[in-house]
């Protein structure tokens, strides 16, 4: 009896040693993953989330699903995930106007960028467009820039929102030119782009992603870019330096988040799909073609950045005394 009663307390024992074991060894994902985008369809940010959706599917064994959550500056797709179960089933793909830029932008934005997010990979950068509504009777910057001041407070121009990277550059814009434009926000880049090629509002400085394609087929017009050198997407599309506009560089990023506490293992094993799905020519084509750049990061130094980053653009808006409307 006693032996028999032994024999049993070691295989509880035993089958309570073997749980963690093999709960631990439970394989990532377990269902499917959600890609949060917190803007609406259309633009860079929803781009770089559907450049890796399929190739990250195949990778991982599971659905990728876009889910956009636009709204607030991308304040209710950050909450969204900030407040997720942290396993690595919904992430954040985020973009650098709201990321860094809604922390000094908003008293109360309801996520923290450094103590809510897991940093997971870095995927794509792009400069800024100048883009403006065929209807203006512009063509080049220094055009631009001389009917604002003649027409001071009749020009508009949008933003994918309050404090987005659009908006700091409409404001820098202003202030470097000594011009009176009107800020319209949108609730992301895509309706934006829409108004714009119906004349609705004049002007939108945004990543190429979303207004490439336009400009090539003659739907908007492209008027200055803010790299150092032109984009092989716009090549005659000068920068705003060659224009005169010294002065004038703007770079966006795209990166990949997790929600904080999500386990190293899983960022790890997110980060070199991902890495792998960028590093691939299509991949990288497709990024070119939109007029954005593969940019690749481990999770550590995506850590290091977004805390420069932060500091960086915190410097800017106090700079540029921009406050939201």
């Amino acid at each position: 009896m006693q032996r028999r009663h032994t024999l049993a307390i070691l295989a509880a024992l035993g089958g309570a040693a073997l749980a963690p074991a093999a709960w631990a060894q439970a394989k990532f994902p377990q269902r499917p993953i959600t890609l949060v985008v917190p803007t609406a369809p259309g633009g860079t940010t929803d781009f770089t989330a559907r450049l890796i959706t399929e190739p990250l599917s195949r990778a991982l064994g599971q659905p990728v699903v876009v889910d956009n959550k636009p709204g607030a500056s991308g304040n209710i797709g950050n909450q969204l995930v900030a407040r997720a179960k942290p396993d690595g089933h919904t992430l954040l793909v985020s973009y650098s106007g709201y990321h860094v830029g809604n922390p000094h932008l908003f008293k109360q934005a309801g996520w923290d960028p450094i103590k809510d997010f897991a940093p997971v990979a870095m995927m794509t950068r792009a400069p800024q467009v100048i883009a403006i509504s065929p209807k203006l009777p512009v063509s080049n910057l220094k055009e631009l820039i001389a009917y604002a001041k003649a027409h001071p407070g009749k020009l508009n121009y949008a933003s994918s929102g309050n404090g987005s990277i659009q908006h700091i550059a409409g404001e820098l814009f202003k202030q470097l030119t000594g011009t009176f434009i009107t800020h319209i926000p949108y609730r992301g880049s895509g309706p934006a782009v829409q108004d714009l090629m119906a004349g609705q509002v004049d002007i939108f400085i945004t990543t190429p992603a979303g207004v490439v394609s336009q400009i090539q087929g003659g739907r908007l017009k492209g008027i200055a870019v803010t790299s150092k050198q032109r984009l092989s997407s716009l090549p005659g599309v000068a920068t705003a330096a060659e224009q005169g506009l010294n002065g004038y560089e703007l770079d966006s990023w795209f990166a990949l988040y997790a929600p904080a506490g999500t386990p190293a293992e899983v960022v790890q094993q997110l980060n070199t799909e991902v890495n792998k799905i960028l590093a691939a020519p299509e991949a990288r084509k497709k990024a070119e073609d939109s007029g954005t750049d593969v940019a690749q990061m481990t999770p550590q130094q995506l850590g290091e950045f977004t805390k420069k980053e932060l500091e960086h653009w915190g410097r800017v808006i106090r700079g540029a005394k921009i406050t939201l409307e």
